[in-house]
């Protein structure tokens, strides 16, 4: 069976710009992203792997083509209904945490549903907090955390109003090695264990060797995918794209 699609873009274009100074970031993507896996999007600088998934979350709008995430025309939504969406069905990851200094891990991580005037589901948050490891972390404010603590963290908030999608930005590029597998080995194991669905961009094959499948864009266009990738084969492909091999 064919696993069901989570989001989708059909003819994607983005242009910034206009006349002789317009760039093309993105030149006529079409993709699907499967439900229930931890999708990578790789690229060299400048491929336009940012732009796609910040159009794919409603973050940006594209210039023409159609993006849909969990069975909603994103691309073409009022910002009223786009606001709704982002809290409700997407979570987001970036490479800066984004927490506010004021209040605690556990008030950082319910605040979008506290926003929401959303219910939080405290066995979940139990068990998000409790598979990051921050069960013992949660009085702390973001200043008494470690980079990778704000950052699982950031996960958790990120998880915890069961969103249909987590679009994750380069979201291990200010950690060190350990923690930046921490994070990931957790982005995954959302994934196996928990039913989630995440979408990563970024730079770093080993970071790309989580993911299930990876997707590789140059100059705006989608031009190669791995299934079941290992940093080997990422590094390998990444470098065959580079050079102008197919």
């Amino acid at each position: 069976m064919t696993a069901p699609v989570i989001a989708s873009a059909h003819d994607l274009v983005k242009v910034y710009g206009a006349g002789a100074t317009a760039v093309r970031a993105l030149d006529g993507v079409d993709v699907d992203l499967v439900r229930g896996e931890l999708t990578a999007i790789m690229g060299p600088s400048g491929s336009g792997k940012s732009t796609l998934m910040h159009c794919l979350a409603g973050l940006d709008r594209p210039t023409s083509g159609t993006v849909v995430v969990d069975g909603q025309t994103v691309s073409s939504m009022s910002e009223r209904k786009l606001t709704a969406l982002r809290r409700t069905r997407i979570g987001f990851v970036f490479q800066a945490y984004n927490l506010v200094p004021t209040l605690t891990a556990l008030e950082n991580i319910t605040l979008p549903l506290d926003i929401a005037r959303r219910h939080v589901d405290r066995a979940h948050l139990d068990l998000v907090v409790e598979t990051l490891g921050l069960t013992d972390r949660l009085g702390h404010k973001p200043n008494e955390l470690s980079g990778g603590q704000q950052q699982r963290v950031a996960c958790a908030r990120a998880l915890v109003a069961r969103p249909a999608v987590v679009f994750a930005d380069e979201p291990t590029g200010n950690l060190d090695s350990t923690s930046a597998a921490e994070v990931l080995g957790f982005l995954r194991s959302s994934v196996d264990e928990l039913g989630q669905s995440v979408v990563m961009v970024t730079h770093d094959p080993t970071s790309a060797g989580y993911a299930h499948r990876v997707l590789f864009l140059a100059d705006g266009r989608l031009v190669g995918e791995l299934r079941d990738p290992t940093a080997e084969t990422v590094l390998a492909a990444l470098t065959a794209i580079r050079v102008g091999t197919p």
